[in-house]
């Protein structure tokens, strides 16, 4: 079986001076290699072809058999990378926390493992007889949430 190791740093050589970055790779059992990159303003196809390129170059296919594929993290999956938290802030997005609850809001900020997400509630404010929408900030962990992905508007 190949190495994930051997993979990640052959993307990860290809990847320096770029502005991409990597977000997974997956080697099944049966040597199977998928990589997924991403970059801020999107991945162009060239930029998969060349990596794939790059990766064939350096590995052996007369010591090992493998099937690889090169893309992008698609748009509306789960994030994997803080990077990926990062490009999106001022965005619209949905987060599956812990407990199973499922909000849409906007991601306003990230600092290390936290983000904050910004979500119009109804909120009883005093004096009034009935609640106002108002935006709350509601704070997360990346790695306690379920999920948290891109929502993607044709408006």
């Amino acid at each position: 079986m190949i190495d994930k190791n051997v993979v990640k740093n052959l993307v990860e050589e290809w990847l320096q001076d770029k502005e991409y970055f990597l977000v997974s790779i997956e080697i099944s059992p049966d040597d199977r290699i998928v990589v997924e990159i991403d970059h801020a303003d999107g991945v162009w196809i060239e930029d998969c072809v060349a990596l794939s390129k790059y990766i064939e170059d350096h590995l052996n296919r007369d010591e090992e058999d493998y099937e690889l594929e090169v893309g992008s993290a698609g748009l509306g999956q789960p994030f994997k990378v803080p990077q990926q938290y990062i490009n999106f802030i001022g965005k619209e997005v949905e987060v599956l926390d812990a407990d199973g609850k499922k909000v849409k809001g906007i991601l306003k900020a990230v600092e290390g493992n936290d983000f904050t997400v910004g979500v119009e509630e109804k909120v009883k404010i005093e004096g009034k007889k009935r609640p106002v929408k108002q935006e709350v900030d509601h704070v997360y962990q990346m790695d306690k949430v379920k999920y948290t992905k891109y929502i993607i508007s044709f408006n």
